[in-house]
């Protein structure tokens, strides 16, 4: 077998702007993802029984299912809540509710490991909930998770090859089209792959360096 380098010199505008494409929908789904996930981590934990209750119904019903029925849904089944989304948007929100359930319980996990002395005091000393929260919680959960949102992150990176189930021109979308009109298949997907390799490991990359600076950070803060 022969590796046909030519089939990507040929292609590369539409393999330039399917990476694009999963670049911008992946940062969107992961933006919205975290907003999401941390909403429903303070609601957890600081909300009521009224309020925890269908939460919880709701994270398990999105643990429970595969993501490609969770867009299916999202894509086919909008129009008939009257929601109508294009296949990019779609995409996006499909991410972005599938990581915040994942998001949601990581943060909870965080909030959960800060010592409850430390929130006594701070009621005490007059700081408001949100205050608190911003201000103690946060920061200090933030090196003990970090490490559980990287890896999330990429989970998400790796889902985005289903977006194309929905006619999302992403690099999966864009390298199986080109091995079909060409029948490279060997080669596209090993682009494929590559071009997967190369977002998680520059996400990987980021994350430690993410990790050394908040660390450093705490090191520097008062005990």
């Amino acid at each position: 077998m022969t590796f046909d380098a030519s089939i990507f010199t040929d292609h590369l505008g539409d393999i330039g702007s399917g990476f694009l494409v999963t670049l911008g929908t992946w940062s969107s789904g992961v933006v919205l993802g975290l907003a999401l996930g941390m909403l429903i981590a303070v609601a957890q934990v600081f909300g009521n029984n009224l309020v925890r209750a269908p939460l919880r119904v709701f994270i398990e019903l999105i643990r429970s299912t595969p993501f490609l029925v969770q867009l299916f849904l999202v894509y086919y089944g909008g129009p008939s809540f009257g929601i109508s989304l294009d296949p990019i948007p779609a995409g996006i929100l499909g991410l972005g509710v599938y990581g915040g359930v994942y998001f949601a319980e990581i943060f909870r996990t965080g909030f959960q490991s800060v010592a409850r002395g430390q929130l006594e005091a701070a009621d005490c000393l007059g700081i408001t909930r949100l205050q608190c929260v911003w201000r103690i919680q946060v920061p200090q959960m933030l090196v003990m998770i970090l490490p559980a949102l990287v890896n999330m992150v990429t989970v998400l990176c790796k889902e985005t090859a289903v977006l194309s189930i929905i006619t999302i021109p992403e690099l999966t979308m864009v390298l199986t089209g080109i091995g079909s009109e060409t029948f490279a298949f060997v080669e596209t997907l090993l682009m494929l792959c590559i071009g997967y390799l190369i977002l998680v490991e520059l996400c990987s990359r980021l994350g430690m360096l993410l990790e050394t600076r908040v660390g450093r950070f705490m090191s520097r803060q008062p005990r």
